[in-house]
């Protein structure tokens, strides 16, 4: 050797695409601590003759400051064990003689298939083989979160009077009294602010709830504009639990949880800056926590398959399904009607495809570069065809949200100006902005009680028996309340029948005039409407209601007493008040059973929905006759 290089030098054979590939990966995990040259190099027979050619195409060599050489896996090790965090690979390759007799069979497996593994390496991870950057990715998420918190609280805002007020359908002071009051019994003393998290034990009035809606409102403008964005999300994240917990069954939506698991992870995906800035000037996001979003939409679509897979339903079974789901649906929409008249080998055909999606890709997700990008289109496209058939809220928008992290900022780059391009090149970043990430002490622990606690979770959807250790029970009960760490799955069971409960009022006991809702099933003659991303959490209440007894849904009688009162926050939640004047003294609930028309009868009378009386929901009742007795008056 005529003199040794001044700095690990990794020799490589330059005519492999494979080790081309590869190179350039290192490279910029290496960030200039190692040189890399191909052996076809002239400089390189001369200054290292005593290495063969043969053996710079066999393996790569690295050739250390020192003059010591090393090849094929230790040599891959030893170089990137000049980056801080890669060095565990090497000590595990020193201290662990399995791992190195694996690690170095595995290597020479690939070079005598390099053909074959250069065709795997662009499959799994295209042109881009380089390590994955999420700064645009993470600037464009956090905007788009920032927009769906926005609806969230202003949906929210403009109901929650009427909703839990004072004089709301469930108030939030009887809650609060009756969960202190239960705390009390059972000796329960601070530990009630875990197990009951809300900001309402502090102050239960309606301006109180109104200020949390309004700060939410605040926080997610500021979360789009930029401005400290963790804060932010730390703050939408402790309101919105602390309406979801006191809103009880009217924010209690799968995707109000998906909310506070999303918005949680995002407190340490954001970066910890207070101003304003590109993206190409914040620090870069952590990949474990980039991970543990791919790892809640992997939970989020497959739990939801197993869901459906496992309840045992007949129509997912026999893949007729979707022959009922548009008309039986919460709040369907004027395509959903159109999708309803399809024919059954269509829906059968849909409903196959609903489990491809749900049960295959999202495997993907976890997968390299390319695939999980393949993965983001069906899964978009699903929630898109969900979106345009029934309105569910911000839940379509989330989840696609999510989708946006399984792009990294090479394909955003494409979609940007060429001359801006040059910005989001992955190279060496400042330490200035290397200083303003979470640290590890904060990241790994968040991720390892995340996992933990959403593996639980997911073995149980699998009806997998498993035997947890009882740290992680009793840590798993603990964070309950919480709502952070949840299971999936909508629709597990098809509903195959459309019950609506049509809500009457009467002053005679005689005459009797229905109250119109704002959005659910009411008038045949009424269109189905998009009413998304707004959610009119009582429309969606009814509809559960209807699937079982007023015994089983107490609020229900609540919202009767009030409609009796005459609540002006109940009455703004209706469409249509039909006592303007003073409220009646009656009222009675009525189950129909609602079906979509077709074509021929929708040309002929104009209906879209046509109806069938099937019996009583709620007696008559009135203010002197309490509605859990509602069948005293019925009887008279």
């Amino acid at each position: 050797m005529a003199s040794p290089p001044p700095k690990p030098l990794l020799i490589y054979d330059g005519d492999c695409n494979f080790c081309t590939l590869w190179i350039r990966r290192w490279q910029h995990i290496t960030e200039g601590s190692v040189d890399y040259l191909p052996c076809q190099d002239p400089s390189v027979a001369a200054q290292f003759p005593e290495i063969p050619r043969e053996q710079f195409e066999t393996a790569v060599q690295l050739i250390q400051p020192d003059g010591t050489v090393c090849s094929a896996a230790e040599a891959v090790f030893s170089s990137l064990a000049y980056v801080p965090d890669r060095q565990w690979m090497l000590r595990w390759y020193q201290y662990s003689p399995p791992f190195a007799r694996l690690t170095e069979w595995g290597y020479h497996l690939v070079a005598r298939h390099r053909t074959w593994f250069s065709f795997l390496t662009r499959l799994f991870w295209g042109r881009h083989v380089e390590p994955s950057a999420y700064r645009l990715g993470r600037w464009i998420f956090l905007r788009a979160l920032g927009i769906i918190y926005l609806i969230a609280f202003w949906s929210l805002w403009m109901q929650v009077t009427g909703l839990i007020g004072s004089h709301g359908i469930l108030p939030v002071n009887q809650t609060i009294s009756q969960a202190q009051l239960q705390f009390d019994i059972h000796n329960v003393g601070a530990d009630r602010y875990r197990a009951f998290p809300t900001l309402c034990w502090f102050n239960r009035s309606d301006a109180f709830l109104n200020l949390q809606c309004a700060t939410g409102v605040a926080a997610a403008l500021l979360l789009i504009v930029g401005i400290a964005p963790s804060p932010c999300l730390f703050l939408l994240w402790l309101i919105y639990l602390s309406l979801s917990t006191v809103g009880l069954a009217f924010l209690n939506f799968q995707w109000d949880t998906l909310l506070l698991e999303t918005g949680f992870l995002a407190i340490f995906l954001a970066p910890l800056q207070l101003r304003p800035r590109w993206p190409w000037n914040e620090s870069p996001p952590s990949r474990l926590i980039v991970w543990l979003f791919r790892w809640l939409l992997f939970r989020l679509m497959f739990e939801s398959g197993c869901v459906k897979l496992f309840s045992g339903d007949p129509t997912w079974r026999n893949l007729t399904a979707l022959s009922y789901h548009y008309e039986t649906q919460p709040l369907p929409t004027w395509i959903g009607w159109y999708a309803f008249q399809l024919p059954l080998w269509f829906q059968k055909i849909s409903a196959m495809l609903v489990f491809v999606t749900e049960l295959v890709v999202p495997f993907l997700v976890l997968m390299p570069r390319r695939l999980r990008q393949w993965a983001a289109w069906p899964l978009v496209i699903l929630q898109v065809l969900i979106l345009l058939t029934g309105n569910y809220c911000f839940f379509n928008l989330l989840t696609m949200a999510l989708c946006l992290l399984l792009f990294d900022d090479a394909a955003f780059r494409k979609l940007i100006p060429g001359k801006w391009r040059v910005l989001f090149t992955s190279g060496a970043l400042q330490p200035k902005l290397m200083r303003k990430r979470w640290p590890h002490q904060v990241v790994v622990p968040v991720a390892c009680v995340a996992v933990m606690m959403t593996a639980m979770g997911l073995f149980g959807s699998l009806r997998i028996r498993f035997p947890w250790p009882s740290p992680m029970v009793v840590a798993y009960e603990w964070l309950v309340p919480f709502r952070t760490f949840n299971n999936y799955g909508l629709f597990a069971v098809m509903t195959t029948s459309r019950r609506e409960i049509v809500v009457e009022g009467s002053h005679d006991g005689i005459h009797w005039l229905p109250y119109e809702f704002k959005y659910k099933p009411g008038n045949l003659k009424r269109r189905p409407a998009f009413v998304e991303p707004y959610q009119p959490r009582l429309d969606w209440q009814m509809w559960f209601a209807a699937l079982s007894g007023f015994q089983q849904n107490p609020w229900f009688a609540n919202f009767v007493r009030r409609l009796l009162e005459g609540s002006p926050p109940v009455l703004a939640l209706l469409g249509k008040n039909p006592f303007p004047e003073k409220p009646p003294r009656y009222i009675r609930a009525v189950v129909y059973d609602y079906k979509f028309t077709n074509f021929k009868t929708r040309a002929k009378t104009g209906d879209w929905w046509q109806r069938k009386r099937v019996g009583l929901y709620l007696p008559i009742t009135s203010l002197r006759v309490a509605p859990n007795r509602a069948h005293v008056v019925a009887s008279h």
